[in-house]
């Protein structure tokens, strides 16, 4: 594989605003357009462990300001995860805290409607933006991290073959003022063939 050449100076697009395309899902750089779409399928339990977006307050318009001020973030492409036959939205995804000359970056602000969960949508998701970030770009490191108490995400992490690296204690002050530990978990290049033949040996079944 030829890296691709990145450093302190490279830009914003490396990662580009891909359509990914699988079997199951596919994965389209998110428009303001779908919006509506996007938040009529958010389960009522989606911001429960969010840090910027209060649950008891959460409404469409609310969602939209949320939406617009991620999508407008220099580090961050955010997906809309859709069914692959229908174009049905079932969540989204993001690659964010991207750092181009340290050939890393995040995927993160992962949520979806309640049918698609524990589904073949996740790690097909996951093995689409990995397959990205470690094929296309070169990527050396993706990181994931979720709030310490989410045992869902926790386990959703371990199971697309993430690594647990640790606890950041007193990391996130939450919207409710909780000061939350975060669970951080990566895979390395070194590891992404593993890993790769685990996701694709998961949706085979």
């Amino acid at each position: 594989m030829e890296v691709p050449q990145v450093g302190p100076d490279a830009p914003r697009d490396w990662v580009g605003k891909p359509t990914l395309q699988g079997r199951v899902v596919r994965l389209v750089p998110l428009a303001e357009a779908r919006f509506a779409e996007l938040w009529s399928v958010t389960a009522p339990d989606t911001f429960a462990f969010y840090p910027s977006l209060r649950p008891r307050d959460a409404s469409e318009s609310a969602f939209r300001d949320f939406a617009d001020r991620v999508s407008a973030l220099p580090d961050n492409v955010a997906f809309l995860v859709e069914d692959a036959a229908t174009g049905r939205a079932l969540g989204c995804t993001s690659l964010m805290d991207v750092r181009p000359g340290d050939r890393g970056l995040e995927i993160g602000r992962t949520w979806y409607a309640e049918p698609a969960r524990g589904t073949a949508v996740n790690p097909e998701s996951k093995l689409l933006l990995l397959s990205h970030a470690f094929d296309t770009m070169g990527a050396v490191r993706v990181q994931l991290k979720t709030d310490a108490r989410n045992e869902r995400s926790r386990r959703a992490i371990l199971g697309i073959g993430a690594k647990f690296e640790g606890i950041l204690r007193k990391h996130m002050v939450c919207f409710d003022g909780y000061v939350r530990d975060t669970a951080m978990y990566s895979v390395i290049a070194e590891e992404w063939p593993v890993v790769r033949a685990m996701l694709l040996a998961r949706l085979a079944r």
